[in-house]
């Protein structure tokens, strides 16, 4: 289903039920025993993680189980269509809920770590937010200010025709969780952000 630069991801089953299994590969240029543990690690992290975030009333997919020695997770299949994938106007109001969703894990110390349309999966239920790889519990606005930055440059990059209405309705949702004042400090670390970034460009 998906090879990516930490897992890969399959559509398998689980007991009978559909299910997404999702591995985390061998780094060769990793010392065995450290990988070993750092998979482990981040495979027992991530399941914790996604048992957590419903707890905060977020739509996350079930984790089926948990396989320490080989690094695996069989979590739930979601029947739906990645946000990426839906109609330019159905995105700019998903955003909302998704700015919703983001800014009820920031104000649980959690930083998703990677924001993207494609990542979200809309169902008849509402959205469900998937992979929680690199998710790690922070309650600092910079760790807050990187998820938001990301998902900007998502929307500038995959969304380019309807960025700026995106993210305008990512901001309200944001702000309607967390309220202004976090808010305006997580934008203005996020500006902060893009002026490092535009510095190390030119020099």
């Amino acid at each position: 289903m998906k090879i990516g630069a930490e897992a890969d991801i399959y559509v398998t089953s689980w007991n009978g039920r559909k299910s997404i299994l999702k591995i985390r590969k061998r780094k060769d240029y990793r010392n065995e025993l450290l990988d070993n543990r750092i998979r482990r690690l981040r495979t027992t992290r991530e399941a914790k993680m996604i048992s957590e975030v419903k707890s905060f009333g977020i739509s996350t997919p079930l984790v089926y189980f948990v396989d320490q020695k080989k690094c695996e997770i069989f979590l739930q299949y979601v029947p739906g269509k990645l946000v990426r994938d839906l109609p330019n106007g159905t995105i700019i109001k998903a955003c909302k809920k998704i700015g919703r969703i983001v800014g009820t894990l920031h104000k649980n110390g959690i930083m998703h770590g990677d924001l993207t349309t494609s990542n979200f999966i809309l169902t008849r239920e509402g959205l469900i937010i998937i992979d929680f790889g690199l998710a790690q519990k922070t309650e600092k606005v910079e760790d807050h200010a990187i998820d938001l930055r990301l998902f900007k440059e998502v929307l500038n990059s995959a969304h380019i025709d309807i960025v700026g209405k995106s993210w305008e309705s990512f901001l309200n949702g944001y702000e309607k969780i967390v309220g202004t004042p976090r808010k305006e400090r997580v934008i203005s670390q996020v500006s902060v952000i893009e002026k490092r970034g535009r510095y190390a460009n030119v020099v």
